[in-house]
């Protein structure tokens, strides 16, 4: 998903521990299908109540997001709204990709046969699921922000206002939206697994600085759009063989997006339009950004009585969060 910018821009890698104090609005979407892709049991079944239904997300916002308070961070969840109209293929598409991947993963369970990979590619995050979401993070007195269209983009909004202070996403479009500083990695932070290996790498939070970035590559943040365009975002495909480093290089010899473009004798269908959405999206100031109490009983009632949790390792985890709600930490970091 989102533009692959990985090539191009440096990071700086921290320690949970140095977000504490800082305000990180969250991109719903993209941290939800990271819970529902890691969360999963060792066949690939994600994990599920009594009911069948899909429990995995509500099990990341818990225990991942509980982790982060405690280490003295604030979150806000901020969900996608209306998609722009030219992200409709790509919805499709990528509708497509998921039920490729869950008849692969039936086949390979079929056969006796590995089939994580195709069980973490079939993730879907339906109406339902993103409901239970908004209301388990309301009972945790985690703040939710509605996007009229697209989170990264509110959530950039968001951090250039000053009301929040990184934007957490796995993807770069977000740098793209505008936000001053990018947090990946972190609520998957840990050992992970690489695919189709028995090797388990470290994996830490890491931040990109986007006013840094531009600098280091002598460019301006219209640029760097233009350089995702042509590698391809989640509104068009990419030019053919064009990876970051290479539109780097074609923005810099020709200087625009239009002149590179010219000089492949190539177009990109509604580049000015995807362009226009980056530099200037849909967002809103109606929103409020603070952390409440946490209610236990709704925590409890919710996920113990509706969705077959443990009462036992919910209590614990509902504890920890009233302590570190109580807390407030507000250390200072030098790295910011």
């Amino acid at each position: 998903m989102g533009v692959d910018l990985g090539d191009l821009l440096e990071r700086e890698n921290i320690e949970i521990k140095d977000l504490s104090g800082r305000w990180i609005a969250v991109d719903a979407f993209n941290t939800l299908y990271q819970f529902l892709s890691i969360i999963r049991q060792q066949d690939g079944t994600p994990l599920r109540d009594g009911s069948g239904r899909t429990t995995s997300h509500l099990s990341g916002i818990l225990y991942r997001m509980t982790n982060l308070l405690e280490a003295g961070a604030k979150v806000a969840f901020v969900f996608d709204g209306d998609p722009p109209s030219f992200k409709r293929e790509t919805l499709d598409q990528r509708a497509e990709t998921r039920s490729r991947a869950e008849e692969m993963w039936e086949r390979a369970k079929e056969e006796g046969l590995p089939g994580f990979k195709y069980a973490q590619a079939s993730s879907r995050l339906g109406e339902e699921m993103i409901a239970d979401s908004k209301r388990l993070l309301d009972a945790m007195g985690i703040p939710v922000v509605q996007a009229p269209s697209e989170g990264e983009a509110q959530a950039a909004f968001m951090a250039i206002r000053g009301d929040v202070d990184l934007v957490a996403s796995q993807d770069y479009d977000a740098l793209l939206f505008g936000a001053p500083k990018v947090v990946r990695n972190m609520a998957v932070t840990g050992k992970r697994k690489l695919p189709g290996k028995n090797v388990y790498v470290d994996v830490m939070p890491e931040v990109i600085s986007l006013d840094k970035e531009l600098s280091r590559l002598g460019i301006e943040r219209r640029q760097l759009v233009e350089i995702g365009i042509m590698c391809g975002t989640d509104y068009n495909e990419g030019l053919r063989r064009v990876g970051p480093k290479t539109a780097l290089k074609l923005i810099r010899e020709h200087g625009d997006l239009e002149r590179a473009l010219m000089a492949r004798c190539e177009t990109i269908e509604s580049a000015a339009e995807i362009r226009g959405l980056f530099l200037d999206p849909p967002v809103t100031d109606d929103y409020v950004i603070e952390t409440k109490k946490p209610d236990a009983e709704k925590i409890l009632r919710f996920l113990c009585d509706e969705r077959d949790f443990s009462p036992e390792r919910v209590d614990k985890a509902v504890k920890r969060l009233q302590e570190a709600v109580k807390v407030g930490q507000s250390t200072l970091d030098k790295w910011f």
